[in-house]
């Protein structure tokens, strides 16, 4: 009904219009897109018919925005570190590149938190992105510009990464969907920074995306050869999955207590699932979740099984220069001479704390193995957990430097190895984002993609900001 260049027209005129007030697109390539949907509309004008095309390329045509941590070609690739704000991306990251080669037209990158590590969308490079539904609060991060470019209407599929929520916790602050895949199973190469050591089992690259119809054909082109390894084409009978529900963490010293319009969000889910499927929602109380970011921290900065040192925050601050001293930055910062961001900083102090109390840090690894095997055994292949996305609505911006730890609701599920998707449920009474996690068994992801589109179907799913 519409040609490729009307669609891609439509979407750069949306994020000029709203772009000036959430700045989630720190880049863009508006008139190579053009050309691109150009060329497909010739293809589809001369072109072999259409099953051969959808075959060939299933995205042909789609618009998409890439986290600017991720190479895509001719684009920066600082992820907001003013060292590399010269650097431009000489080739495309393995899954920008694999989207390309589906069809999908990029529209330039969106912003991040300084070296993809905390959950607020800012740095010294591009500034500060604002939540589309309330400019004074948050898009959360690292995966922040994807979020809320989604959620802006000024994309239809986003690319993230993600290793203490990075993909879930801006795709719930935003109302979007977002997947953490199994751990390994999309290909995490052209981002920076990568993961080394231990924690390359814990980053996982995915899709966000408004619809959640969308995951999962994204996801097969994201996996490429390694979608053998999860079941996507096994038909899900909603009504035979074991559904499971935890309301909190049980009560961690470190992290805020979840706010009630979650609590009532998940609560609304649960009797959903129960009157409409008639399954039994189980309660769940597991003791160890209470020590989430405990066991991520120290997990985190283990040795991997070859005895390697994960790499330190402080030598990627200093990206191939000298280690940064964080206890120096915090003075230059004070009196606004630093380049870098408080909540860097921040990370670069607690990192070296962590450090200290090694037998403690084994006591929580070992917990951690523990944790996974009584998660794996609960959700077995047919089970599902229903937990919180996080304690809380989109914060006003700087205030997570207040509750640092509150991202461990989506950081434990990293060390884990778990896929889980975020999915949102509508918008609470000050006009905000709700939604809540599905969590299955390792390489089940086609559990928790069928459930976030029957949820979709319940909830609504994305609510266009500034609809209500």
């Amino acid at each position: 009904q519409v040609t490729c260049t009307e669609v891609v027209e439509a979407y750069v005129e949306r994020i000029k219009e709203v772009n000036p007030l959430i700045n989630a697109v720190v880049k863009d390539r508006f008139e190579e897109a053009l050309q691109e949907a150009r060329q497909v509309d010739k293809l589809l004008s001369e072109g072999p018919g259409d099953d051969c095309l959808e075959e060939k390329f299933p995205l042909l045509g789609v618009p998409i925005t890439v986290k600017e941590a991720f190479s895509l070609y001719g684009m920066p690739n600082t992820s907001g570190l003013v060292n590399r704000r010269n650097v431009i991306a000489t080739s495309d990251a393995t899954v920008v590149s694999r989207l390309k080669q589906a069809g999908a037209i990029p529209l330039g990158v969106t912003n991040c938190s300084e070296l993809c590590m905390w959950y607020e969308s800012s740095n010294r490079v591009y500034g500060r992105t604002n939540n589309p539904y309330d400019l004074q609060r948050i898009v959360g991060g690292s995966s922040g510009g994807e979020g809320c470019v989604l959620a802006a209407a000024c994309s239809v599929i986003g690319v993230g990464s993600d290793i203490g929520g990075s993909i879930r916790m801006p795709a719930f602050f935003n109302g979007v969907f977002g997947h953490k895949p199994t751990a390994g199973v999309v290909p995490n190469d052209g981002q920076f920074p990568n993961a080394h050591g231990v924690r390359t089992s814990y980053l996982c690259t995915g899709p966000m995306c408004r619809y959640a119809e969308d995951l999962e054909p994204v996801l097969r082109v994201m996996a490429g050869p390694g979608v053998s390894k999860l079941k996507l084409n096994e038909k899900v009978s909603l009504e035979k999955i074991k559904f499971h529900c935890m309301d909190h963490d049980g009560g961690s010293i470190f992290v805020s207590p979840v706010d009630k319009e979650i609590l009532q969000a998940q609560k609304k889910v649960v009797e959903h699932l129960e009157s409409d499927l008639g399954v039994r929602v189980q309660h769940v109380a597991i003791h160890k979740m209470k020590y989430s970011f405990q066991i991520w921290s120290a997990m985190m900065s283990s040795k991997d099984s070859e005895g390697q040192e994960a790499q330190r925050f402080t030598d990627l601050l200093g990206d191939h220069g000298k280690p940064v001293w964080p206890l120096w930055e915090l003075m230059k910062w004070l009196v606004g001479m630093s380049s870098h961001t408080l909540p860097a900083i921040a990370l670069g102090l607690t990192e070296k704390l962590v450090n200290l109390n090694l037998s403690g840090k084994a006591k929580l690894v070992s917990m951690g193995k523990s944790l996974q095997e009584e998660m794996e055994a609960l959700l077995g292949p047919d089970g599902v957990l229903l937990y919180p996305s996080h304690p809380t609505i989109a914060p006003k911006h700087h205030s997570p430097i207040c509750m640092p730890f509150n991202f461990a609701y989506t950081a434990i599920f990293n060390v884990l190895g778990l896929p889980v998707t975020q999915c949102p449920l509508g918008l609470g009474s000050e006009g905000l984002p709700l939604g809540i996690q599905v969590v299955a068994a390792a390489y089940n992801d086609h559990l928790t993609l069928a459930v976030a589109q029957y949820l979709e179907k319940a909830f609504g799913g994305w609510v266009l900001p500034g609809k209500v």
